[in-house]
């Protein structure tokens, strides 16, 4: 048993790295410290964007109780700010990958450490690192499994996402509160050229000799977060910068040439659209509201006023795209046309679309106000392509790209309140 223990990982001896010790440490938790809460206020950002407490077919959290309390009206301008907050949100989340592993690799001699528990205080503090590890680990696995459209995990990403996000964030708040002093003496201490650190458990009594030093390791995981950064920042850009973004599925080559080429999330063979329910003469768009029930053909639509406004796509998995032209009727005319003549009340916007969480949306009042928001007809001087909602889809500024209903069957002005 005495040959025994050193190989075990609760023996000090064990762990015989050099880079191991509290400067390390502690760099990486105060970077952690500042990206982790701008991922946790953007993406709390982006739940706000979708409107939960307006109508349930917007809302993939009904249980989220006080977690709702700070929702407010999604504005419509700037109209790139959910492209800015969503791309910062999922490229920062990226970027902090390594640094994230590293952190745990510089700390994983204290999950070891016997015994597990040395008093109540010890016990809590160990129950809240599981929540903080644990929580972590899911949390970028299930938005990474996101981003890559590759949904493994059991149930709904929204409300996988959104409580896992609050469990982990508790007990970063947590955890942050006990190590952040710690953590800003020790950087002061080093930086001071005291380069003396104190015995916290995580210095080897008998090191490897050391082949790079604490600085150059530091240095490689800021290598290797910008390399995530080069290879995924990309798809929120047109042109030659979307190219770049290797490791996402909205990267490389845009998916066609002409005006209806850019980015897509679901084609109209996957929403399951066949052509023959969009034929000019059998799709008609049904407007309820206070007045009763309209039915507009495309050519209706056409006769109406049509109007312009330049606005980009982005979506929940972080990619975007720049301003696309946009020609058709304002979505505030259509409320008119259902009897709302002055300020236009909020719209349930229901599609073609046979599956999907979003294949019915809800939208503000403020969001149909807006004189840029459209249902479109036109895209970029063409008409829409089926792909790209044919024949109707909604266009709002700064909503999250599910908002933007494609093939447009009816809207139901009033009532959501």
């Amino acid at each position: 048993m005495r040959d025994l223990a050193p190989r075990l990982p609760s023996s000090p001896g064990f762990w015989r790295s050099p880079l191991r010790g509290p400067w390390f440490t502690s760099v990486l938790g105060l970077v952690l410290l500042v990206g982790i809460t701008v991922l946790f206020v953007t993406g709390l950002l982006s739940y706000a964007a979708y409107n939960p407490d307006l109508s349930p077919v917007n809302d993939k959290t009904p249980d989220k109780g006080i977690l709702g309390f700070y929702l407010f009206d999604w504005p419509t301008d700037p109209p790139w700010l959910y492209r800015l907050t969503q791309g910062v949100h999922v490229t920062l989340g990226l970027v902090l990958i390594p640094v994230l592993l590293a952190k745990l690799w510089s700390v994983v001699p204290r999950l070891f450490t016997l015994p597990p528990a040395r008093s109540l205080a010890h016990a809590l503090e160990r129950i809240s690192l599981l929540l903080l590890v644990g929580g972590a680990l899911f949390e970028f696995v299930t938005g990474v499994l996101n981003i890559q459209l590759d949904y493994l995990f059991p149930g709904s990403f929204y409300p996988l996402h959104f409580y896992g996000a609050w469990v982990f964030f508790a007990a970063f708040v947590a955890h942050a509160v006990l190590k952040a002093p710690a953590a800003l003496r020790n950087v002061r201490r080093m930086r001071a050229g005291d380069v003396r650190e104190p015995d916290d458990g995580l210095r080897s009594p008998r090191p490897d000799a050391p082949t790079v030093s604490r600085r150059g390791a530091l240095w490689t995981v800021g290598g290797a977060s910008l390399l995530l950064f080069a290879t995924s920042a990309g798809r929120s850009f047109d042109g030659a910068a979307r190219a770049t973004a290797l490791l996402a599925p909205h990267g490389g080559a845009e998916p066609g040439s002409g005006p209806n080429g850019f980015q897509v999330n679901k084609t109209a063979a996957y929403a399951g659209i066949h052509a023959a329910e969009t034929r000019e003469e059998a799709w008609r768009l049904v407007v309820v509201g206070r007045t009763g029930t309209v039915r507009l053909s495309r050519a209706d639509l056409l006769r109406l006023p049509l109007h312009s406004a330049a606005l980009p796509i982005a979506c929940v998995e972080g990619w975007s795209t720049s301003d696309q032209w946009w020609r058709g009727v304002r979505l505030r005319d259509l409320a008119a046309l259902a009897g709302y003549d002055g300020d236009p009340p909020d719209v349930l916007v229901e599609s073609l679309q046979r599956r999907g969480a979003f294949r019915h949306g809800a939208l503000r009042a403020n969001q149909v106000a807006d004189p840029r928001s459209l249902l479109a007809l036109y895209v970029n001087g063409e008409t829409l392509s089926p792909d790209h909602g044919y024949p109707a889809r909604i266009i709002v500024p700064a909503a999250p790209g599910v908002l933007n209903t494609k093939w447009v069957a009816r809207m139901t002005f009033g009532g959501l309140g």
